[in-house]
């Protein structure tokens, strides 16, 4: 049987360093605060804006909600990306994706002064992602997926790691922060040839394609960490990851559950990116 690697405990052991950091801060006059922008009122939206007001309130960080209706125009949404820029309270930021209209997406994440893009909304921050300098912050869940492997102690140095998935939120920005932990990265997608057999050949495997149970038991191999980013909704409408747990869990040696993942660290990442940012205003 494997290893669970759960996100709770993870979520939970970055909590409390962050508290003590906002404690700190709060005793030195700064209030680190958060502002959460929501165009709209798709559910999941909600849910993760639930899920990271109450892990700010943990950790004492202050939120501010700007919520704007779903045919809210390109001005009041450009308006609200000013206002955020314009006030110095404000330390990071987090704009629910996707926006009705993409290029009015474009334009805010555009605007938006990287120093309070919590989630690298902007393309400075993933410059400093793929630069490996200190400017910006990486996003929260390719972050979350290098916390459960730090927090679980799974060495990295010179490890072969298969990342799958290519997209700017998670597969390009962890390759690079692999790499950066000395791992000997072979990023991978649905086009690659033999993947499967490229899979097999990892000592760990990242995935996050955003198919449901796209990774069966002819992708992994025994004692293999298997870090599932892929939240889907089965046909029985129930949570799955990107791996088919049942076939993949009794071979591996460690894995993600999803739900309860790497999921559950992304608020605690966001707020730890409030926290850096604070720290920079001092």
């Amino acid at each position: 049987m494997a290893e669970l690697l759960k996100g709770a405990p993870a979520a939970a052991a970055l909590t409390e360093k962050l508290a003590a950091k906002c404690e700190e801060l709060k005793a030195k006059g700064v209030e680190p605060c958060l502002a959460i922008m929501r165009v709209g009122e798709r559910p999941d939206d909600i849910s993760y804006e639930t899920g990271a007001m109450k892990r700010a309130d943990k950790i004492g960080i202050k939120v501010k909600q700007f919520l704007l209706p779903a045919d809210a125009g390109r001005e009041a949404i450009l308006d609200t990306i000013r206002e955020i820029n314009a006030d110095d309270s404000i330390h990071g930021c987090l704009m629910f994706r996707p926006l009705p209209d993409k290029k009015v997406e474009a334009e805010a994440c555009a605007l938006l002064d990287p120093a309070k893009d919590a989630d690298s909304m902007t393309t400075t921050s993933l410059a400093g992602v793929f630069a490996c300098t200190d400017q910006g912050y990486p996003p929260c869940t390719a972050e979350a997926v290098m916390e459960i492997l730090d927090h679980y102690q799974i060495p990295l140095e010179g490890k072969r790691v298969a990342v799958i998935g290519r997209s700017l939120v998670i597969g390009k920005p962890v390759s690079i922060m692999l790499q950066k932990k000395n791992a000997t990265v072979t990023m991978c997608h649905t086009r690659t040839v033999d993947l499967p057999g490229t899979c097999r050949n990892a000592e760990i495997l990242v995935v996050a394609v955003g198919r449901a149970g796209i990774v069966d038991d002819t992708f992994v191999s025994p004692g293999q960490t298997v870090i599932d980013v892929g939240i889907n909704v089965n046909a029985e409408g129930k949570l799955c990851g990107d791996a088919d747990f049942e076939k993949v869990e009794p071979i591996v040696g460690a894995i993600t559950p999803v739900p309860g993942g790497v999921g559950s660290v992304t608020t605690a990442v966001l707020c730890k990116h409030v926290i850096a940012a604070a720290e920079k205003t001092l």
